[in-house]
């Protein structure tokens, strides 16, 4: 009998240092367009369009079931955010220490070259934006996605945060080369925060140029689809653009500068904030602006809390935990290492963002790590559940002058439940993976006993897996793995192979 489980790696683009990812499930369709099409001319005229206000009125009998095929009436909005949250009262975008704000407004800068589109998501622009594929084929779209145009109602923000980078304090971080340029309300009634990435300087650029180039750029689109597509909260990508800019970066961190292309991502996701949105705010006391920002979250995103309630902020606490814990689990599962676990990366929502030097791994190694800048190994995969605790203390920190006693002996009580939950998860999760059904107590120590022989032979993590699900059980019993099973044949090698699998055998004997 073959049991089926696990997933499978791709390859993707070797030359970009995009590892196996886990993308036979993957049903997004990307458009590829030509690099060598003709330039793309257009007027720094903003594009005039209706209020999405409108939009947010209508009910969802009343909106449009047809794809839009133009940008013509399709709106934006930041009413949502600025109604509520207070904008820095200085308006030059120049990098300098802000106070007192959750958003600076900040224009993108467009490219002084001509700007090509390298790939959309069909999904994310029917599914998600209600937009025709052939708008993506538009002037207006290209210049929208590229920082160029604005959409009229919509007022681009960068955000305010901080964070621990490394395990230090960091003081003001912040939307260094991203500007939100609003707010999408769809016909299921969805809203959709629309970032682009690498539009330009901030006055949270600090020592960067505000740009991101076409290598990081694929990385990010690619992963961000194929993360969705397994099933892992994570924003999404809607679509890549690249220009002819010479945008100069150090690839490996070494003194070797080498001149790269200029690119924007246009990137999709409910929320942008982060356990830095928080933590800015209670590192400078202003307590009065964490409590309005920690309000407006709940409000908008956690729909089982009630914002009126006195224990909401404990409440929002516990669900931050629950979900974080289950966010690392899932990317344990997959093989998934972020490489940059800073508080100011981890959303409060508990999805994946900020695409970086992540990895995923390829021979089973609880030392991986992708970010050749992480000297101390501080952010391996197999610390990354710690990184999920050490965050959510950095959080509970920042919520906890509006706590009570009471309350902070209950978020305490919380956040120590932390590790149970993950590894409840986390063997899950792996049960799953091997097709084990029910409870059994032995599950765990079977669990570990593959893991470490597949560490001890380096045996590759995804197809390991993969290929239990295709061997047969009487292949395995009789320890005849097909020259084509390469990874289960790399374990076998191991002395102590025939004894996991015939505790494998009998467990399943049991499902």
């Amino acid at each position: 009998m073959t049991r089926r489980i696990g997933f499978p790696f791709c390859f993707l683009i070797r030359r970009l240092h995009i590892p196996r990812l886990l993308l036979l499930c993957m049903t997004c369709q990307l458009v590829i367009c030509s690099l060598l099409q003709p330039s793309l001319e257009g007027s720094a005229n903003l594009l005039h369009l209706f209020s999405n206000k409108s939009n947010q009125e209508q009910s969802y009998c009343e909106a449009e079931t047809r794809l839009a095929s133009s940008l013509d009436f399709w709106t934006l909005s930041s009413e949502n955010l600025i109604a509520v949250l207070p904008i820095d009262p200085v308006k030059e975008n120049y990098v300098r220490k802000v106070k007192n704000c959750i958003f600076s407004i900040a224009l993108p800068t467009p490219f002084k070259s001509r700007v090509h589109l390298v790939a959309v998501s069909k999904e994310v622009l029917e599914d998600i934006l209600d937009l025709d594929l052939s708008v993506s084929e538009t002037e207006d779209f290209i210049q929208l996605v590229s920082g160029e145009k604005i959409v009229f109602g919509s007022i681009p923000l960068a955000h305010r945060y901080g964070g621990h980078q490394f395990g230090i304090w960091a003081d003001q971080l912040g939307d260094g080369r991203a500007h939100l340029i609003g707010i999408y309300m769809n016909r299921q009634g969805e809203k959709w925060e629309l970032q682009l990435k690498g539009s330009g300087k901030t006055p949270y650029s600090r020592n960067g140029d505000g740009r991101a180039v076409l290598r990081s750029s694929v990385r990010e689109f690619l992963c961000s689809e194929a993360m969705h597509y397994l099933g892992i909260p994570t924003s999404r990508a809607a679509s890549l653009v690249v220009s002819d800019d010479e945008v100069w970066r150090d690839q490996f961190y070494n003194g070797s500068i080498v001149k790269e292309r200029g690119a924007v991502v246009l990137r999709i996701a409910k929320s942008w904030f982060r356990i830095g949105s928080l933590e800015i705010l209670a590192h400078y006391g202003e307590l009065d602006l964490l409590r309005t920002l920690l309000d407006f979250i709940i409000r908008e995103h956690f729909p089982s809390v009630d914002v009126k309630e006195p224990n909401r902020y404990v409440g929002f606490f516990s669900i931050v935990v629950s979900k974080t814990a289950q966010l690392i689990a899932l990317w344990m599962s997959v093989g998934f290492a972020h490489g940059v676990c800073n508080t100011d990366n981890f959303s409060l929502l508990s999805i994946t963002i900020d695409y970086g030097p992540f990895g995923f791994m390829e021979a089973y190694n609880p030392g991986f790590v992708p970010n050749t800048s992480d000297d101390e190994r501080r952010y391996k995969i197999g610390n990354q559940a710690n990184i999920g605790m050490f965050n959510l203390n950095k959080l509970l920190q920042a919520i906890n002058p509006l706590l009570d006693p009471g309350q902070k002996q209950l978020t305490a009580q919380i956040l120590e439940g932390y590790p149970v939950l993950y590894y409840k998860r986390f063997r899950e999760l792996f049960k799953a993976k091997l097709g084990l059904l029910g409870e059994t107590k032995g599950d765990d120590d079977l669990i570990a006993f593959l893991l470490q022989l597949m560490e001890e032979k380096e045996a590759d993590f995804t197809m390991t897996f993969r290929q239990l699900s295709e061997i047969t059980q009487s292949q395995l019993q009789e320890l005849s793995i097909p020259q084509q099973f390469w990874a289960l044949k790399m374990i076998s090698k191991h002395k102590l192979f025939p004894v996991w699998v015939s505790q494998y055998l009998l467990r399943l004997k049991s499902c």
